[in-house]
């Protein structure tokens, strides 16, 4: 006899009568099976997948039964694999046309065939879950700087929550991941993919173009803006950069994070010549990197978005405050992380790290041997003793500790902001403010420089009699290092995402880090 307990274990614990109360069922008995439908039967014996470790195995599954018995709760799961390029995903990693193909002859499949539907429906709806909660690929995997703690999730548990429920589409439609930003990522995907075929030439310019400048490149640049919907579509084009031009080219650079200065240059040139098809793919790859995120990110939570240099302070679903940020340079990474702030450090040291010690700090003491007092730079030996910078040598150079002094000077600014990661980074204040007016801000060795700290430190310590602005201020004004644990609980979630959408409308960001075609190249695999 065949030993097989059909498929849908997963399915028909969903689709027990509304009707009958929970005291009322017994869970070792078979729901009455409801006329002239076909049971799929679970096999209690899941199939094993490899990638997956919560796949259901005869230990974990012996008290199943046969769950999946109404044709609409299979197909609520079926429309949600064939619905599954909405995610990010692709319904044929799923075999919807296949499942498809045994769901309408269900009633003329014999034993041999239910069973083949069964095993493949479990397989199909367990990587469905697999895919939607977690993504097709880890993080960790790929990027020795990204520290996100994995979303694990016990597959088996998961479809005998969804089993137990009497809205099987509103459970699983609550396993996708629920922040703003992934609904809005979702929305730029169909934004785009409404948008049709595109086939135009590829811009090229020698110098810059502004305003009322004549150029044949002009006629490309206008149809792109009109495909994009940025500039009013025209019955004739002309070679001329004119002021509605502008308007529409400005309007082009906010959407793409790029100064909003009307001139066309390298860096709108280059946004310009992006196709649809490689909008779409980095909207998908986006879509993929949100999976990975922490589900739930904390009642109050800082969150960055590294190509967009912002930081943004949340509560509940209210945004609170905004600051523009620096962050790591690509051949010094800013790290993708989460964590908690657990300290506010006033007037901080600065111990030089490793690499910019290597790469920074002893070439300049090479060339100038008066750097280390203009920097206010001291060196320490291993037992903590002060060593005078005029018995620097380039043999021992990497044997001392380097501290720099604290003050406004200081690399670090005034204001220190700690949370526990394994990089060592951290947000902090800067000596050099006015980088913060440049729009690419991809310019230190990693930590994340913060403008206007001083009131992001208020609102962080929550203390309106002890540290109002008037006290931090008193405080920085002394001069003397000060560390203050956070008794208000504030989550940082330090992240990557280059697409999402706004009002109807796409937005985009330099892919500062060389990250997206290959993540796509890899989801292809």
């Amino acid at each position: 006899m065949y030993k097989f307990f059909i498929l849908m274990l997963i399915f028909n614990i969903f689709s027990c009568e509304k009707e009958v109360s929970k005291k009322e069922v017994n869970p070792t008995a078979i729901p009455a099976i409801p006329p002239k439908e076909k049971t799929v039967l679970v096999d209690t014996v899941l199939p094993n997948s490899p990638k997956n470790k919560t796949v259901a195995t005869p230990h974990n599954l012996s008290n199943y039964t046969a769950i999946w018995q109404t044709r609409k709760n299979r197909r609520i799961v079926l429309e949600n694999l064939d619905k599954s390029y909405e995610e990010g995903l692709n319904p044929d990693n799923y075999n919807v046309n296949k499942l498809w193909k045994y769901e309408k002859k269900i009633e003329a499949l014999d034993n041999r065939e239910l069973e083949k539907y069964d095993l493949l429906f479990i397989n199909s709806f367990q990587k469905y879950i697999s895919h939607l909660t977690n993504g097709r690929l880890s993080p960790r995997k790929l990027y020795r700087n990204w520290d996100l703690k994995e979303n694990k999730i016990d597959i088996n548990k998961t479809i005998t929550s969804l089993a137990n429920s009497d809205s099987l589409a509103e459970k699983i439609e609550l396993l996708k991941p629920q922040h703003i930003v992934y609904k809005r990522l979702k929305k730029a995907l169909a934004i785009i993919n409404a948008f049709p075929k595109d086939s135009f030439n590829k811009i090229k310019i020698k110098n810059k173009i502004v305003l009322n400048d004549t150029s044949p490149s002009l006629i490309d640049i206008k149809k792109r803006l009109i495909y994009w919907k940025d500039l009013k579509p025209k019955d004739s084009l002309s070679k001329i950069y004119d002021n509605e031009t502008v308007e529409a080219i400005k309007k082009f650079q906010i959407r793409h994070g790029i100064a909003a200065d009307g001139v066309i240059g390298k860096g709108t040139v280059e946004s310009l010549n992006f196709s649809k098809n490689q909008r779409k793919e980095q909207i998908l790859v986006n879509l993929e990197r949100w999976k990975w995120f922490p589900k739930k990110m904390g009642k109050e939570y800082i969150i960055i978005n590294i190509p967009d240099y912002k930081l943004i302070l949340v509560k509940g679903k209210d945004t609170i405050r905004k600051h523009k940020v620096i962050i790591g340079r690509p051949k010094r990474k800013t790290p993708v992380l989460s964590s908690k702030l657990t300290q506010v450090i006033f007037n901080p040291t600065w111990t030089v790290p490793p690499t910019i010690l290597r790469e920074d700090v002893i070439p300049e003491i090479i060339k100038n041997r008066n750097y280390l007092a203009k920097t206010n730079i001291k060196l320490y030996d291993g037992n903590g003793n002060i060593v005078p910078a005029s018995n620097w040598r380039l043999s021992d150079a990497r044997n001392y500790r380097y501290v720099q002094s604290p003050g406004t000077f200081n690399s670090l600014g005034m204001i220190k902001l700690v949370f526990p990661n394994r990089f060592s980074i951290y947000l902090h204040d800067t000596n050099h403010r006015d980088y913060f007016e440049k729009p690419v801000r991809s310019l230190s060795s990693g930590c994340v420089r913060v403008d206007n700290p001083l009131e992001l430190t208020e609102y962080l310590m929550d203390d309106a009699t002890n540290w109002n602005i008037e006290k931090i201020t008193e405080a920085l004004q002394s001069e003397k290092t000060k560390q203050i644990n956070l008794k208000k609980e504030v989550f940082i979630h330090i992240l990557y995402w280059t697409a999402w959408s706004e009002k109807n409308t796409l937005i985009f960001r330099d892919d500062i880090y060389n990250l997206d075609a290959d993540l796509y190249h890899k989801l292809g695999k």
